[in-house]
């Protein structure tokens, strides 16, 4: 059985030097052969609103877009909080939001942190 490790992000846009962590350790995960999950809560959201990570850069890294699509290109799976996303006004679809990414209820993140091995939060 694979290893897996999710990480919760629950900064946003306005503290963008948190935002590519959880990226860089989920490409990196996979790397090593873990499941990695990136599951965004609260403000967090607001990073994966539709071309938002594309404005996301801090000093010369790349664009959170561009870690972002090579943790996704390596197997990273983001997944967003429906809930969170209504509370910032949003009708939690899909075309609000950066692709590949999927919309979940609250209780997916309670399910996966009880199957994961380790749960890291950012």
């Amino acid at each position: 059985m694979a290893k897996k490790i999710m990480y919760v992000q629950t900064s946003g846009p306005d503290s963008p030097e948190r935002l590519y962590s959880p990226f860089v350790l989920a490409t990196t995960a996979r790397a090593m052969d873990i499941e990695a999950t990136v599951y965004f809560l609260g403000k967090g959201i607001l990073a994966m609103m539709k071309g938002e990570p594309q404005k996301v850069q801090v000093g010369s890294f790349p664009t959170l877009k561009e870690v972002m699509d090579q943790a996704v290109s390596s197997g990273v799976k983001i997944k967003i909080c429906a809930q969170s996303a209504q509370l910032f006004g949003t009708k939690a679809s899909p075309e609000e939001f950066e692709q590949p990414s999927e919309i979940v209820g609250a209780a997916t993140l309670n399910d996966l942190a009880l199957e994961c091995d380790a749960v890291l939060t950012f």
